[in-house]
């Protein structure tokens, strides 16, 4: 008898502690993520069945107040090789206080790797982020809702998570854009902003982007070319991003409605965007700026260049044998900052695209820094330690697309567990990968506080 009430009992706790994994799983597990937050509030990770996109419970994160939160995975990847991460997300009531760089996204932890961020309320949208492991063994994989520069507030949920490896582009032609926006109709500090492109400005805008190709061409001695494509976008932009060191400018989130079409039916490797922000009446507020760089549109090279505001007294742009002779300077200039941004991120040295002086090339007359620029792209800056500049590698170091995982193979990554056995097997890893990540995280990245737990 009491050999029968000893058997119950085991199996009633056997049963009771299976109970107890299934409804752990079924809301806080998040299979081999680790979840992790920068500021100390009130951050809930949570497996959700009432919001799903096709029958698996999403994974939901919610910042009550302003924070950086996110569930990642650490996978070995293949150096200089793309990766593309897919996921749906919805969104409720997201906030940011930096809303060009924070919101709920795909990113890379320790890059600047990171889809367009959503706010706001949003239906299940598919977000994919293109990235080139470069010269990485491995890389953290999170889904997020913050960013790299900001904090967010709300709800967001993520289902569907696939990663895939593809094979790389290794041509050096890029294929660029320069979308001209020919409108502008914003307002900012209670003062209303209009003003479109003149007909004077696109022409300009046209030929200086077939100038900019030609250059590219000539500067690099052929180790690049450049084709180019040219968008009219009658739509007016509405917003426009801040920082304290350039004002107001165009960053991706601002065009991304107006664009987004194009830029996903096209494989562009560099975006530039065309505008007018001021006349000889008025102007929005920017400081000293013509031409911006070194940003990205998802994992795409853009750029803004701005027409002055008093074209007809200004000599830029326009190409004169007296006066100017390298009009398209402000394109190559800007464009050389994503050759420079992709370089860095590689681990390569070289000087910085702004070094100009310190290697004894001045601003000329007539053709700018036209010679800086080709010594630079050409690699034959003198230095102290010999020649310097771009390595050729710069110019089959493109953005990663689309057509890169035509051939691609699918990489295991969320590894859902299919019984009890492989449930308690994966908490038992996912306990281990945590102690490992969290003190990678203390050397890395000692802001984020890893947790295992809500």
């Amino acid at each position: 008898m009491s050999k029968m009430i000893g058997k119950l009992i085991s199996t009633s706790l056997i049963i009771l502690l299976l109970i107890m994994i299934v409804t752990i799983y079924n809301k806080y597990y998040f299979n081999d993520f680790i979840k992790a937050h920068e500021r100390k509030a009130d951050t809930s990770f949570y497996r959700d069945s009432k919001q799903k996109y096709s029958g698996k419970k999403s994974y939901c994160i919610e910042n009550t107040e302003y924070n950086d939160s996110l569930f990642f995975k650490e996978i070995e990847v293949e150096k200089n090789t793309p990766y593309k991460i897919k996921c749906m997300i919805k969104t409720e009531n997201v906030e940011s206080d930096k809303p060009e760089t924070a919101g709920a996204c795909i990113s890379i932890m320790g890059t600047a790797d990171q889809t367009i961020p959503i706010q706001g309320t949003t239906d299940w949208q598919e977000v994919t982020l293109l990235v080139d492991s470069k010269e990485k063994d491995n890389l953290d994989i999170s889904f997020r809702l913050g960013g790299y520069e900001g904090y967010s507030k709300g709800k967001a949920w993520f289902s569907d998570i696939h990663v895939e490896k593809g094979i790389k582009d290794e041509t050096t032609n890029w294929h660029t854009v320069c979308f001209l926006m020919n409108n502008i109709s914003t307002q900012i500090d209670g003062q209303n902003y209009t003003y479109s492109l003149t007909e004077e400005d696109k022409n300009l805008l046209k030929s200086n982007i077939q100038r900019f190709a030609e250059s590219c061409n000539t500067l690099s001695g052929g180790a690049m070319t450049v084709t180019y494509e040219v968008k009219e976008i009658e739509e007016p932009i509405t917003t426009l991003s801040y920082d304290e060191e350039n004002y107001y400018y165009i960053s991706p989130r601002d065009v991304k409605p107006l664009i987004n079409e194009y830029v996903k039916s096209n494989e562009y490797d560099h975006i530039f965007i065309g505008v007018r922000m001021g006349d000889t009446a008025s102007a929005i507020p920017v400081n000293d700026w013509i031409g911006l760089g070194s940003m990205r549109y998802d994992n795409i090279g853009f750029s803004n260049i701005r027409m002055p505001n008093d074209l007809k007294n200004s000599i830029m742009y326009k190409y004169d044998i007296r006066n100017d002779i390298f009009p398209e300077e402000v394109f190559v200039h800007e464009f050389l900052h994503s050759l420079e941004r992709n370089l860095n991120e590689k681990g390569y040295t070289f000087p910085a695209l702004h070094d100009n002086e310190k290697f004894g090339y001045e601003t000329q007359a007539k053709s700018g820094l036209k010679q800086w620029y080709e010594d630079y792209m050409k690699c034959n800056i003198n230095s102290t330690s010999g020649k310097t500049g771009l390595d050729k590698i710069a110019y089959t170091t493109k953005p990663v697309q689309v057509s890169d995982f035509n051939f691609s193979e699918e990489i295991d990554f969320e590894n859902n567990p299919h019984n009890p056995i492989d449930l308690i097997g994966q908490i038992i890893n996912n306990f281990k990968t945590m102690i490992d990540q969290k003190q990678k995280n203390e050397m890395q990245q000692s802001n984020y506080v890893t947790i295992t737990s809500d």
